[in-house]
């Protein structure tokens, strides 16, 4: 080899570590979003535990998806000398630490929806379990052709299961499986009084606001550095990422009725299904999926608040991830096709088959997993201490300290 090629080897080499560690980076910064996000949203007596659950969570994430996860979703284990790790600038130690990230947006998206009643402890060794074990067994799954799995509906279907960037594999599995620690742990106590709903208003508009702001900026490295490496971005990526994040805003602005909770939420909804099919969709197709996004999260949730009296989802992360994330897998075999202006490479069948199995993978693993954790210490703080609200029962401290 030329000092030249070995030259421009370690360059691209370099530049590839440096991408992809930048995207880990507005990743990261996205869980002050879902921090804030939450702490605007939930009571003033809950928003300290917001924000620690958001670090812990994130805290825990990575260490059981560094020594558990990452192995049963890709086989790479960290075992190696340092030497062996550092080797092509370290790309496959930053390549960890993007996709941790996505992991640790699991329990983040779970957080928003069991908010205000939830104990800590048995919380945070559910969030482990669930990243170390259920979710990187579907992510193996889709992302890296684990059992055959894709190998199969691409004989079926002519085309495998496309989740660019995870709305199926990340958002949609983090909402169905909040969807059964919501269902397990029960209505916040005051919800309905003589069967009417209860209004618990946002604390912190400006703190919700601030969440959804981070979280959309974030969204950028979130999509486009799912390309992973320099010579695979695409500026499509970005354009189809803008336009969903603009139609999911516009619909929720019509459809919620100017309410800033819904508008703040309602590019997220857009964000979360253009993830799929980012790569593949012409923008005005992008543009209509974040509008059916917007739309779905404002009559879902609405729908949820005021006629599901036992499914209390505080954030509306079940309609926000799991069900929008599974509009977006199937939105990206119709707009992905290339009679609807895509570059095509994807099969609609495939798209409903993967989007399902990711919802009942996610479902059943969080009914597994918050039962057996609710029989043994359960999952919910008692009365008095959620009346006292989270931050001075477990933490024993306010979000506003006291002269």
């Amino acid at each position: 080899m030329t000092p030249l090629n070995s030259a421009v080897e370690t360059l691209i080499s370099s530049s590839n570590t440096l991408f992809i560690l930048l995207g880990a980076i507005m990743v990261f910064a996205m869980h002050a979003g879902f921090a804030f996000l939450e702490v605007g949203t939930v009571r003033h007596k809950n928003q300290v535990n917001a924000l620690v659950k958001i670090m812990t969570d994130f805290a825990i994430s990575a260490l059981v998806y560094f020594f558990i996860g990452y192995q049963i979703a890709y086989g790479v284990s960290f075992f190696d000398s340092a030497s062996v790790l550092a080797e092509n600038n370290g790309y496959a130690l930053v390549k960890f630490f993007f996709l941790m990230t996505f992991a640790a947006a699991i329990p983040a998206i779970i957080s928003g929806g069991v908010a205000e009643r939830a104990k800590f402890y048995p919380m945070l060794i559910s969030a482990a379990i669930m990243v170390g074990i259920a979710y990187p067994f579907f992510e193996g799954l889709i992302w890296n052709g684990n059992y055959g799995f894709q190998a199969w509906l691409e004989r079926s279907f002519g085309a495998p299961f496309h989740d660019f960037a995870g709305s199926v594999v990340v958002h949609a599995f983090g909402g169905w499986v909040a969807l059964a620690a919501i269902i397990l742990l029960g209505t916040r106590n005051g919800r309905f009084k003589q069967g009417k709903l209860v209004a618990f208003a946002p604390s912190n508009i400006p703190f919700l606001a601030l969440g959804a702001w981070i979280l959309c900026i974030g969204w950028f490295g979130f999509n486009v550095m799912s390309a992973q490496t320099l010579d695979g971005i695409s500026g499509l990526v970005a354009v189809n990422s803008l336009m969903a994040m603009v139609g999911g805003t516009l619909a929720a602005m019509i459809f919620g009725k100017n309410d800033p909770g819904f508008i703040h939420n309602g590019p997220l909804a857009g964000l979360v299904a253009i993830c799929a099919g980012s790569d593949i969709m012409h923008p005005i197709g992008a543009l209509t999926t974040g509008v059916v996004a917007g739309a779905i999260f404002t009559f879902l949730f609405t729908f949820i608040q005021q006629k599901l009296k036992h499914t209390d989802d505080v954030l509306g992360v079940w309609p926000l991830h799991g069900v929008c994330g599974l509009w977006g897998g199937i939105a990206a075999g119709i707009f992905g096709l290339e009679q609807f202006g895509g570059l095509g490479g994807v099969s609609f069948y495939a798209q409903v088959i993967g989007s399902l199995l990711g919802a009942t993978v996610a479902l059943i693993s969080g009914l597994i997993v918050y039962g057996v954790i609710k029989s043994i210490s359960g999952l919910r703080l008692s009365e008095e201490d959620e009346f006292n609200g989270a931050d001075l029962a477990i933490h024993k401290i306010g979000s506003i300290g006291k002269e």
